[in-house]
């Protein structure tokens, strides 16, 4: 691990020409990087690769939802590319999650395994729509329980459980979170938002940064100030 920042620059550009122009702005002992689907998807394992060579954890965002022994084999091709954290879906199932656990049990230094629990622009309309009734905050708990059971090192979560998780599911289990939003940044297309400081005070690990960050007019400024906000 190279930075004990808890902030991850969500990576969400179409190319890695436009991605490596924020990165060489940053500093890889200030903050950690994310790289999702699109850019993923585009640019390949190459460009985890260069981000690693210039010194950043990256957590891969791919969200791997399949039957048991593809999402493990996925798991485990992730770890052979030394990333920091990777994910699934924790409504893959515990047997699905199970496994995935266990292929990266042999790893002395495996990736963090954590599970996405419910989607921070989905709200509670959303949910009944695909056949889940209960609020989101009862999806996120439950599905929170199975994948430790499963597991899994933590989840991804809305800031807005992270006080429920972190009491029902102890200190030690990790809260990735995204829809974070400073006070002097756009809300987007977030339904389920806060604050950098009041997500960890109410005991989130990590929190994922996207827009605040990459689109401001000087990214290192635009993290000074959220740095400065964790540290008030």
């Amino acid at each position: 691990m190279k930075s004990s920042s808890p902030i991850i620059v969500a990576l969400d550009f179409p190319s890695k020409k436009q991605a490596l122009e924020l990165v060489e702005k940053l500093e890889p002992n200030r903050c950690r990087l994310k790289v999702g689907k699109e850019i993923f998807t585009r640019e390949g394992p190459q460009l985890v690769e260069e981000l690693q060579k210039r010194g950043f954890d990256v957590f891969l965002d791919l969200k791997y939802h399949d039957i048991p022994n593809t999402v493990a084999a996925a798991c485990r091709a992730a770890a052979d590319l030394g990333v920091w954290m990777v994910n699934v879906h924790a409504l893959g199932g515990q047997k699905m999650m199970e496994t995935a656990a266990e292929a990266l049990s042999s790893y002395e230094q495996r990736p963090q395994l954590i599970a996405v629990t419910i989607l921070t622009s989905m709200g509670s309309e959303d949910l009944i729509k695909i056949g889940l009734p209960e609020s989101a905050e009862a999806n996120v708990l439950s599905l929170a329980k199975l994948a430790e059971q499963s597991g899994m090192d933590g989840v991804v979560c809305s800031p807005k459980e992270v006080t429920a998780l972190r009491a029902s599911r102890g200190a030690d289990f990790q809260l990735v979170t995204p829809g974070i939003r400073p006070e002097w940044a756009a809300k987007g297309d977030q339904n389920r938002i806060t604050t950098p400081a009041q997500a960890i005070e109410m005991g989130s690990n990590y929190l994922v940064i996207g827009r605040p960050i990459t689109g401001a007019d000087n990214p290192m400024d635009a993290l000074a100030k959220i740095e400065q906000e964790l540290a008030s």
